[in-house]
């Protein structure tokens, strides 16, 4: 029931890209930044180069002042074919946040949950409810997958004392609001347009909710006194074309496979600035291929597991020279840990009080262990006790890498993390 409702399919198709950045009704800088990222956007991006695309995002943001006005649509997305779409602004209920935001324990924290309505980001704040801090969501609902998902997480989150503020990452107005409302000592940025192919298709999405929604938020949080620390969602796949494994948070991350990889790629580039400038304490986290209850239907684990049911063929992805695909699979209680142990940290990427320059802190959030995707299904197989229709295709060119293996040493020395789940176990839960 909860994947019901005849909501549209991730697949459905747009206009070119074009039609993402529509330049009719825009602001003369509007229509300068639109010109600019459509133009980066359709661009091979070999041709171009992944620093250049990367600084290009970052230099039209800046040169000519993205706000939510200009950019337009919704932090995630408005749906497939409305990549970029003008929301509404929204208006909070102050007693409503300030409850939620009330901690219940001494020397707790207060912390603002972007893209709460998300996977990690519910696990996340149910997880921090109970060690009594201070929870406040923040999501825009979007329609990437199922919002009957979403909203039945909020409604789990409510039951809790977590409250969500539907709106858009880009309406600075609330965002204001709700910094002003609360004194967070912490934001937990999770909110951004997710999965790899979809960003084919829908580029402005992503430019939108995954850049021009960092540097609002990051704006924000800049004019607050004192700054909130904040945690922020990266992604394994900034690693991109990397051949040399386990992948190492000192790795070069200049070859981005995907859009998705480039726009997160972005972030770290933009957290890096603002916590140099600004000193604000910055920690970024590398999520390697989360899986777990309450997960997105998107991913390959429940779509896997609903064709085995069914009875239908699951189509498992070879790459150059029938190499097997294999994914470094982390189940949430894992990267759960990780999140709140670099909350608990977060000082450690503070301004000094010498002045001297903060560190920006990177993390991988991996099992450390990867598995075919073949080994993968085998697994489904046994927990499911029914086996599968395998149907093996070269991998589409669509953005998708090889394979995926975490080094998880920083993140073991400086936070404390022990991913302890397998495959197996993670599976069978």
């Amino acid at each position: 029931p909860l994947l019901s409702g005849g909501q549209r399919s991730p697949s459905s198709t747009m206009g070119s890209y074009g039609d993402v950045l529509p330049m009719r009704g825009r602001s003369r800088r509007a229509r300068g930044v639109a010109s600019v990222l459509t133009s980066m956007l359709t661009r091979p991006m070999e041709s171009l180069g992944a620093c250049a695309a990367i600084s290009l995002f970052v230099y039209a943001l800046v040169r000519f002042g993205v706000g939510a006005g200009d950019v337009g649509g919704a932090s995630g997305v408005g749906g497939p074919g409305a990549a970029v779409s003008t929301f509404v602004p929204a208006k909070i209920d102050v007693a409503k946040v300030q409850r939620s935001c009330a901690s219940r324990t001494d020397g707790a924290g207060a912390v603002l949950v972007t893209g709460s309505a998300g996977f990690v980001g519910f696990h996340t704040a149910l997880a921090l409810k109970d060690r009594g801090w201070g929870v406040l969501g923040l999501d825009n609902v979007n329609d990437y997958y199922p919002t009957s998902l979403k909203r039945a997480r909020m409604k789990e989150l409510e039951k809790v004392g977590v409250h969500t503020v539907e709106a858009d990452l880009n309406d600075r107005g609330v965002v204001r609001d709700a910094l002003d409302a609360c004194k967070f000592t912490h934001i937990l940025h999770l909110a951004a347009q997710a999965g790899v192919r979809y960003a084919v298709k829908n580029p402005g999405s992503y430019v939108h909710s995954n850049v021009a929604g960092m540097v609002n938020i990051m704006e924000e949080i800049i004019r607050t006194s004192p700054m909130p620390k904040v945690v922020f969602a990266s992604s394994s796949s900034v690693y991109g074309l990397n051949t040399e494994v386990p992948f190492k948070e000192s790795d070069v991350t200049d070859s981005p496979a995907s859009l998705y990889a480039a726009t997160k790629k972005a972030d770290e580039l933009l957290a890096h600035t603002y916590n140099h400038i600004h000193g604000v304490a910055i920690t970024a986290l590398r999520f390697f291929t989360v899986y777990g209850p309450y997960g997105r239907p998107d991913m390959a684990y429940f779509s896997f597991a609903n064709n085995i049911v069914r009875g239908k063929p699951i189509t498992i992805f070879k790459g150059e020279n029938d190499a097997e695909l294999a994914r470094d699979f982390t189940y949430i209680d894992d990267v759960v840990q990780g999140v709140i142990a670099s909350l608990d940290s977060s000082e450690a990427s503070g301004k000094k009080p010498d002045g001297s320059k903060p560190p920006f802190r990177v993390y991988n959030l991996g099992n450390k262990h990867p598995v075919t995707v073949s080994d993968f299904v085998t697994t489904l197989e046994k927990h499911m006790g029914k086996k599968a229709k395998r149907e093996y295709v070269p991998m589409p060119k669509t953005g998708d890498v090889p394979f995926t293996h975490a080094d998880v040493s920083r993140a073991a020395r400086d936070l404390g993390y022990s991913p302890r789940t397998n495959l197996d176990d993670g599976l069978k839960k």
